[in-house]
């Protein structure tokens, strides 16, 4: 690493999506040490394995999917994985997702209790409860209703059944989830994917994220490709 250069950071989400980004990671050359895999650990930032591409040039911090948007829009990170959704949800100006992962598939969807689907057809304004506020207002403001949002961070599900909401909007994988809490799928916002960001100022000053760009882009060929 240049004297005059700091490691780049490298924020990776929490949960689904990192175990299935790691094998990818692995192949563009960003590898976590051993305390990244140490299930005890309490720690949130990390090295780069020594005998890894990167090594001392990357660190990497793991932080919830939503808050690796925010640090690499506002440069605090240079890079990042995270969901499409996140993407679409925050529309940072200096966010670019220049690399479509190819992971993590699942929908941010439209969900409302499976007896009563219909209920509330021709509704000028709707009560739903959602963690992608933007989103979900663009959505239904496309079909001409009005939409009221209840901020909810985790179970979703539970709103229509206690009178919070009349809908939800959640990313949906089998739909196991939306069928075991007596709701079903009405419609799909969008398709998603985990994508590779990075911060725009820092790919156009800093060699080493393009660098890293490329890296996942080759990554993902070969995989595509096996």
């Amino acid at each position: 690493m240049p004297a005059d250069k700091k490691p780049l950071t490298f924020a990776v989400p929490k949960g689904r999506i990192l175990d299935e980004a790691l094998p990818l990671m692995e192949r563009a050359g960003v590898v976590p040490d051993a305390e990244f895999h140490d299930k005890k650990s309490r720690a949130l930032s990390f090295a780069c394995a020594e005998n890894s591409q990167w090594g001392r040039d990357m660190r990497i911090i793991r932080v919830r999917a939503f808050d690796v948007a925010t640090f690499v829009a506002h440069g605090a990170a240079q890079a990042g994985i995270v969901g499409s959704d996140v993407v679409e949800e925050f529309a940072y100006a200096d966010l670019y997702a220049p690399v479509d992962l190819d992971i993590g598939h699942c929908r941010l969807s439209v969900a409302e209790p499976a007896g009563e689907l219909g209920c509330n057809d021709g509704a000028s304004h709707l009560r739903v409860a959602s963690k992608y506020p933007n989103l979900t207002r663009k959505h239904f403001e496309r079909m001409g209703v009005q939409a009221e949002v209840v901020k909810l961070n985790g179970a979703m599900e539970l709103a229509p059944g206690l009178g919070l909401a009349s809908r939800i909007v959640d990313l949906v994988s089998t739909g196991r989830t939306l069928k075991d809490n007596g709701l079903a799928e009405t419609s799909v916002i969008l398709p998603v994917s985990a994508r590779l960001i990075v911060n725009r100022a820092a790919l156009k000053t800093d060699e080493r994220v393009a660098a890293l760009v490329e890296a996942f882009r080759e990554a993902v060929a070969r995989l595509k490709a096996a």
